[in-house]
């Protein structure tokens, strides 16, 4: 067991930071207490690790901490990742709002910050599953298979949780694994294919944007969705716009001009005054809560760009 502690700065906001690592409520790989402590599972390039994060970053100036405590043979890896993950290289600051609903978002949210794990393969293949389904069938797909296939973690972590296979072991899952979890053959290969190339794709990890996106879309069924998906949380990519996608285009599109029928040519043009921090501007778009009517929008993740 190894500690670390981080110095955020203000504002911060620990849960809207790391709410996107989190796969549903269940999720057997993050989990959020009701003290609002963190679990997370990984598998680093030295081995599992369990991470405990605690602290929100709402204390008085000066003394605002983010505890960590790690277990495992990855433990000196992740704290050394500390930062990273909890936001550190992302800049906020550089942000400029364009619209007076992502300016008002930007105020109220001023503790967001973008996560960097630094790792691939345990955001790839979850985004693979996202492909074309609801986002409740695809958490119960991965919860199914990570309880079935991941291993349990080192450390005192909450009963259920499970570290995420390694790619050795994604590809003993057998068929009708995958098929009972309501994973689709084309989904199964594009993960299985990942993974025998899961040391290069690792690489995208170091890599800029640009060059990481053309690293993952090398594999067949990953396409510049799935590609932005990880890469938003790998990276902690400010630019990396999910394109797509039949919700996004719509939401962003009603939220800065009150249309109904977006499009990712029409969301393209709205955020060019955001070139660089696209994704940045999305999600406080999203957070700005000007959305359309849900009901007429159920429709599952559209991966067009996989096909």
């Amino acid at each position: 067991m190894t500690s670390r502690s981080w110095a955020p700065p203000a504002p911060y906001g620990l849960a809207r930071t790391l709410r996107v690592l989190r796969r549903g409520r269940r999720d057997p790989a993050c989990r959020r207490e009701p003290d609002g402590t963190w679990w997370r599972t990984s598998r680093t390039p030295d081995g599992p690790v369990t991470l405990r994060i605690s602290g929100d970053g709402s204390e008085p100036a000066g003394e605002r901490t983010i505890a960590a405590t790690a277990w495992g043979p990855g433990a000196d890896w992740a704290l050394e990742q500390l930062p990273a993950l909890l936001g550190a290289d992302d800049a906020p600051a550089d942000f400029l709002p364009r619209h007076r609903l992502v300016a008002e978002a930007h105020r109220r949210h001023g503790g967001l910050r973008l996560t960097r794990t630094g790792l691939v393969m345990e955001s790839l293949v979850p985004s693979v599953l996202e492909q074309r389904i609801t986002t409740g069938s695809a958490h119960y797909a991965g919860r199914r298979l990570l309880t079935q296939y991941g291993e349990k973690p080192p450390g005192p972590a909450p009963d259920g949780m499970r570290v995420p296979p390694a790619a050795a072991t994604w590809r003993t899952v057998p068929s009708w694994e995958w098929h009972r979890a309501g994973v689709d053959r084309s989904r199964a290969a594009a993960i299985l294919r990942a993974c025998h190339c899961a040391p290069r794709l690792e690489e995208a990890a170091k890599m800029p944007l640009p060059q990481a996106m053309a690293r993952l879309q090398f594999i067949p069924g990953i396409g510049p969705w799935t590609a932005a998906e990880t890469l938003q949380r790998t990276l902690g990519a400010p630019d990396a716009l999910t394109l797509g996608d039949l919700h996004l285009p719509v939401q962003i599109g009603y939220a800065l001009t009150g249309a109904q029928n977006g499009t990712d040519e029409q969301m393209l043009q709205l955020l060019e005054p955001y070139a660089g921090q696209r994704h940045r501007a999305a999600r406080l778009i999203l957070l700005g809560g000007r959305l359309p009517n849900r009901r007429a929008h159920r429709a599952p993740h559209s991966c067009i760009a996989q096909l």
